[in-house]
């Protein structure tokens, strides 16, 4: 399997819209611990003591969605919190990702992050359209982390590996795989917008596909992972476009 997809979704599956209940989630979560895609569980700091209530075996790893700052973080046996992201957060000895507004995400920001040992979390969905950062500014902030020299995550609207919009909300989704293309653009300096905004899913696939392995490296060392309610839906897309085999889930 490609550089580009190892570890690319994070288990978001209790939060919306996918809802899952906890025991359910952790159990799903459980059965891919061995899938090369699946990064760590991710679960909200207020519903921390009903996921430790559903753990046991071998450690959950866990990236801890915070408020914001807080004194101490939470400990139960069977989880591993190994990453904490939300809105102003400050160093600690866990990977950090600092959730800022896409149109935000500026070199003076970045700059910022990046000194004080920080990652950059940007959401790409919601319930709203206005929650769904246009090309552009997707396109100015990837090019910012990228430039400056700094890793960044993404969560929501991330399920289909294609730009397209959906046709009950109309909200005009940004694709994965359109992202992981711009990442790389941003590295070769060209296209970025041009790459997130591709709606042409075998242009977009062709294109991931002839990612070498250096350049596969380079755009994972910047474009972490994305959360995600559904890890069944982006995997699906992958194997539609030939990208992974069955047996990679």
């Amino acid at each position: 399997m490609s550089t580009l997809f190892a570890g690319l979704f994070d288990d978001a599956a209790i939060f919306p819209p996918g809802n899952v209940p906890m025991a359910e989630a952790v159990a799903a979560h459980r059965a891919r611990q061995g899938s090369p895609l699946v990064g760590p569980f991710v679960c909200s700091l207020a519903r921390f003591d009903e996921l430790a209530s559903c753990t046991g075996g071998a450690p959950l790893r866990v990236s801890l969605v915070l408020p914001g700052p807080v004194d101490a973080l939470p400990a139960a046996g069977g989880v591993e919190i190994v990453a904490v992201e939300g809105p102003s957060l400050g160093r600690g000895a866990l990977t950090t990702y600092v959730e800022i507004p896409c149109v935000e995400v500026t070199a003076t920001r970045v700059a910022a992050l990046r000194e004080a040992g920080l990652r950059l979390k940007i959401r790409t969905g919601g319930v709203r359209a206005d929650a769904f950062p246009r090309e552009r500014e997707l396109a100015g902030a990837i090019w910012a982390a990228v430039r400056g020299g700094l890793a960044f995550k993404l969560t929501a609207g991330l399920h289909d590996p294609i730009r397209h919009r959906d046709p009950v909300t109309g909200f005009e989704h940004h694709g994965f795989l359109n992202v992981l293309l711009a990442t790389a653009r941003a590295l070769q300096g060209y296209e970025i917008e041009r790459a997130l905004a591709d709606q042409d899913g075998d242009r977009v696939a062709a294109a991931v596909a002839g990612i070498d392995d250096v350049l596969a490296k380079a755009v994972r060392h910047h474009f972490i992972s994305f959360g995600t309610c559904s890890i069944d839906e982006p995997a699906a897309g992958l194997r539609r476009y030939g990208l992974i085999s069955e047996a990679a889930l």
